[in-house]
């Protein structure tokens, strides 16, 4: 499921850079008072504005929700996550070598030999 998300995330992020950069800007309704002939687009004379900014809210809408939605699961897996908890060293009994040691512990590793 949050595979299919993250796609429909990307795909409509990028809907909404190309809708964005298909809009005028808002200095494009000045050139079209002085006759640049910008009313004869495919939308009618009144431009692709109304359209394309209703697709890019609906766009916008489906973004916001997919990163809810995706933040949302990620929190949710992140709290099943288990974390184990192990030694940073094996725990090995200690073996007492030197006979003088008062207390049976032994200082030496274990895993080299003692020095006689």
């Amino acid at each position: 499921m949050q595979q299919f998300i993250l796609i429909l995330h990307v795909l409509v992020a990028l809907a909404i850079i190309a809708l964005v950069l298909m809009q005028h800007g808002r200095g494009a309704d000045v050139g079209a008072s002085f006759g640049s002939g910008s009313s004869n687009t495919m939308f009618g004379s009144a431009g692709a504005l109304p359209f394309l900014m209703k697709v890019t809210v609906v766009c916008v809408t489906i973004f916001f929700l997919t990163s809810i939605s995706l933040s949302y699961l990620a929190a949710r897996s992140a709290h099943k996550a288990q974390v184990i908890h192990m030694p940073a060293m094996p725990v090995t009994p200690a073996t007492t070598t030197n006979k003088n040691d008062a207390a049976g512990i032994s200082f030496t590793p274990s895993a080299l030999p003692a020095k006689k």
